[in-house]
């Protein structure tokens, strides 16, 4: 059985690691030609096929809820970032598919950040990188 103190003392580590982290790489975005929303949607968006992804799929990959997601799509669409339109397989849904303005700007703004993240992240060895991943995959399993 799980010793509750260690769980919680390791629950406390996670989220606060996680929350300092996070912090720490969102500078990434101060002066950038991309939001931090803007840049995880297209994150989900340029990994699509054709450079598209359903609306319900980024909803899923983003912390935030649908109607924010979908705002901040439509801000991204008068920005010229990308294009939203019906999805013919799903009546209620959209695509929406990455702009070559924005996968220019996504690409700009990911060379920075994946560095910024991969130096945070230097303290720990390959190894160890590995383990947190696979770590973190069960938690999120569970």
């Amino acid at each position: 059985m799980t010793d509750r103190r260690i769980a919680v003392e390791a629950w406390e580590n996670l989220f606060r690691a996680q929350h300092e982290i996070f912090e720490d790489i969102s500078r990434d975005f101060i002066g950038s030609p991309l939001q931090q929303g803007e840049y995880d949607v297209l994150l989900t968006v340029a990994r699509g096929a054709a450079r598209t992804a359903r609306l319900r799929d980024i909803t899923g990959n983003l912390l935030i809820s649908q109607p924010s997601v979908s705002r901040l799509v439509d801000k991204m669409v008068a920005r010229g970032l990308v294009t939203k339109c019906a999805d013919p397989e799903d009546g209620r849904g959209a695509l929406v598919t990455a702009t070559d303005d924005g996968v220019h700007a996504f690409r700009t703004v990911a060379v920075q950040h994946g560095r910024s993240i991969a130096q945070r992240m230097a303290v720990l060895s390959n190894d160890e990188l590995h383990q947190l991943a696979a770590l973190t995959q069960k938690l999120r399993q569970a």
